[in-house]
């Protein structure tokens, strides 16, 4: 194009629609005849903004205070230049700074969801209602119905609790009596929660208390808004913390709380429930997690990102990218702990917790949950809590009369067979049913088998890529395939609605696992059925099995008994553990784990039953157990 072209095409333009009173500004086709009068003085180019903001021409990146709502630019009022309510004023992030719609996003939007609250003058401004978000956060009252078709939340009152201590604070009853934020109480009813269970009554008073919290509680026992409460409730009331004064203006996310959890679908599922929570709240919920595209994960916590859900390694990742900051955690919580400090994540626990900049064991509060807490990982827990309780509900619902438990004796060569009579027998039943098995060739191979068999089924392990683990819970929630076949990579903390059956084709090696396994039914009250195969390779778990299912008031099988009679000759132990392997072990009664700190000396400092004494123990050492056969990662 010659000068002259360009002369006369820059005539042309300069012949269509312009705003001839505030001088050369172009109006795209869209906009022509329907601005205000607010609009018709702006004067913008994308020459007079930096090369790296991403706001549209004449959005001033120096926030001014303005009383009324945000505007989104178009007729009627709208102004690009009005700022977006903000939870801190401009001074904090200078004058150059991009506005926040959150404590831990950064980079302003024009447009702000009217369903996303926020923060502004110190008071909670709550987003508006939106029926279609509720459906997809809460689903519908029939599915509900349906889901908990088999509850009974009567025997919540018959769990035995004990709350281990100095000064534990006391129990609730109910949710309006725990002084709740007004909103969490509102979304709490919107889940359908109505009755807070046996560990959502203990830990939401020592939480709120900010007190660390060791929690032993049964799979299936509500151990997630047992932490996810108390943290939101604090959080709605005290509001969002500034960042750092040396933030400057990277694009960094400042999260207030961290959770941590062993596996991919776990930190999902964490996300999703905090979805639930903080809907119509200032604080917006986010999840990373390694075997996915880092790239969607970063937009994710552009925009916002206040309670992080993630597992150690993709977290790690983004610290080192200085994408994040623990600068302002408040929470840190470790969700299945025993088995993130037990199965290889340890260093990169420590990395997070004691050589970034997360604040100290004693500015920050401190979370542990799982359902089994072994001595030795008691001890090693102890590096990164200060003055704990520890709380350890009986595991009525995770080995208890709710789960129908069965143990079958059937050799390895006729596990296909049996495992098809099962099936065959159970599918009257409208439930989904999950199949456990040791290895990922084996969870392959066994799926290829019923589907062979015209068993919908469907399988889960650790060397499936992320889309595919995906893509397999999707359709084994929604009943496409209602058989699922899965390694110990399901078997933690998932909650799968209206799985009834539950079938252990192998055994594993540690009877904590089992307890884990078993749990994927029978949840929150509802009823359920495990089968297990057993056979004499699996003789060293034989007296243990026998100890859970007399605690559960099972039936034990007369072969089972003679096995472990034969076994006891020879000396026996519960499996391999870790920590409280040998029979009795930290096991202890109807609990999944006691305070390793109670001595047998008389005294006050315990809260439920024996009133034992609170010692602060000695150190010990840790051997790490190995890996297994299922990557965690």
């Amino acid at each position: 194009m010659t000068y002259n072209d360009f002369d006369s095409f820059n005539n042309k333009m300069n012949d269509l629609s312009i705003d001839k009173q505030g001088g050369s500004r172009y109006v795209p086709p869209h906009a022509r005849g329907g601005e205000s009068e607010d609009t018709a003085g702006r004067q913008s180019s994308w020459s007079s903004q930096p090369r790296s903001s991403n706001l549209p021409p004449g959005r001033s990146l120096t926030a001014s205070r303005h009383s009324g709502t945000v505007n989104n630019g178009t007729s009627g009022g709208g102004n690009w230049d009005a700022p977006i309510k903000q939870p801190y004023s401009s001074e904090r992030f200078g004058s150059n700074r991009a506005p926040r719609q959150s404590s831990g996003g950064f980079g302003g939007s024009a447009r702000r969801d009217p369903a996303l609250g926020h923060w502004e003058n110190g008071k909670h401004e709550w987003g508006q209602e939106n029926a279609r978000l509720e459906k997809e956060l809460y689903g519908v009252a029939e599915d509900f119905d349906r889901q908990n078709s088999g509850i009974n939340f009567a025997k919540y009152d018959d769990i035995p609790v004990d709350a281990t201590g100095r000064d534990v604070p006391s129990s609730i009853t109910t949710f309006d009596e725990s002084k709740l934020d007004e909103l969490l109480l509102a979304n709490i009813r919107l889940a359908r929660y109505t009755v807070p269970t046996p560990v959502q009554k203990n830990s939401i008073p020592i939480v709120c208390s900010k007190r660390d919290l060791m929690a032993c509680a049964q799979t299936g026992s509500g151990k997630t808004g047992g932490f996810l409460f108390p943290i939101l409730n604090m959080a709605f009331k005290e509001g969002p913390s500034p960042p750092p004064a040396n933030s400057g203006i990277h694009r960094k996310a400042y999260p207030i709380a961290l959770i941590l959890a062993p596996t991919r679908e776990l930190v999902s599922q964490i996300h999703e429930e905090a979805r639930k929570f903080c809907y119509r709240a200032w604080t917006r919920p986010c999840c990373v997690y390694g075997g996915t595209d880092i790239g969607s994960q970063l937009r994710q916590i552009e925009r916002g990102c206040d309670i992080l859900s993630a597992t150690p390694g993709r977290l790690v990742d983004l610290i080192e990218r200085d994408r994040i900051s623990l600068a302002n955690i408040r929470f840190l919580v470790l969700d299945e702990a025993d088995r993130m400090l037990d199965m290889g994540f340890e260093p990169q626990i420590r990395q997070i917790v004691e050589r970034e900049d997360m604040p100290g064991v004693n500015d920050r509060t401190t979370l542990m949950f799982s359902a089994t807490f072994p001595r030795d990982i008691q001890m090693l827990a102890r590096d990164f809590l200060k003055e704990y309780i520890f709380l350890s509900v009986g595991r009525v619902g995770s080995t208890s009369e709710n789960i129908t438990q069965r143990v079958e004796f059937v050799e390895d060569h006729d596990k296909n067979s049996v495992l098809l009579d099962v099936l065959s027998s159970s599918q009257s039943d409208k439930g989904l049913t999950l199949v456990f098995v040791e290895t990922k060739r084996s969870a392959d191979a066994l799926c290829r088998f019923l589907t062979q068999n015209r068993f919908p089924a469907t399988a889960i392990h650790g060397d499936r890529s992320q889309r595919e683990r995906e893509q397999a819970l999707a359709s084994f929630r929604s009943g496409r395939t209602p058989i699922m076949v899965a390694t110990a990579v399901a078997a933690r903390g998932l909650d799968i609605p209206n799985v009834s059956h539950v079938i252990n084709c192998d055994l594993p090696s540690d009877l904590d696992d089992y307890v884990h396994r078993i749990g994927r039914t029978g949840r929150a009250g509802n009823t359920g059925t495990a089968t297990t195969f057993f056979n004499r390779g699996n003789r060293n778990l034989a007296p243990g099995l026998i100890d859970l299912l007399t605690e559960a008031k099972q039936d034990v099988p007369s072969f089972l008994a003679e096995i472990a009679q034969e076994n006891s000759f020879g000396g026996f132990s519960r499996g391999r553990g870790r920590g409280g392997s040998s029979r009795g072990g930290s096991r202890g009664g109807s609990f999944g784990g006691r305070d390793f700190r109670k001595s047998n000396t008389s005294g006050g400092g315990s809260r439920g039953f024996g009133g034992d004494s609170y010692t602060s123990g000695s150190g010990g050492g840790f051997a790490n157990a190995g890996a297994g056969s299922e990557s965690w990662f």
